[in-house]
């Protein structure tokens, strides 16, 4: 296998591994992240009815300025937080998604956590 299809597959496995511990509730809902080269995409779960509570990404048109970097991603994780509030959302459990916590996620979930949120 080459060295892609290697890192997708072990990301794969992390993602099982953390999923089978965590799900989320209307009260406290999942906040799963995805990250591709260029977007940055946050949602907030109800994993009992399957329902996406709340969404965020730098695709929407007031958030397109924001780039794929670490800093942004701060900004993109703070509007997380104020979205969250809105829906009188108090506290989240994180999932990573698979992806090692630093720098673009460790960023977003400073953002959110700077909004109010609690993990």
């Amino acid at each position: 296998m080459n060295r892609i299809d290697d890192k997708r597959r072990r990301r794969e496995k992390r993602k099982i591994r953390i999923r089978k511990k965590i799900s989320g509730s209307k009260k406290i809902p999942r906040l799963t992240v995805f990250r591709s080269n260029r977007y940055t995409y946050v949602q907030a779960i109800d994993d009992s009815l399957g329902h996406t509570l709340a969404s965020v990404s730098n695709r929407e048109k007031e958030l397109l300025m924001l780039k794929n970097q670490v800093a942004d991603a701060h900004k993109l994780g703070q509007k997380m937080g104020e979205r969250l509030k809105e829906k009188k959302i108090k506290r989240v459990v994180f999932d990573r998604n698979g992806y090692e916590y630093h720098g673009i996620i460790k960023s977003l979930a400073e953002g959110v956590r700077k909004a109010g949120i609690e993990f």
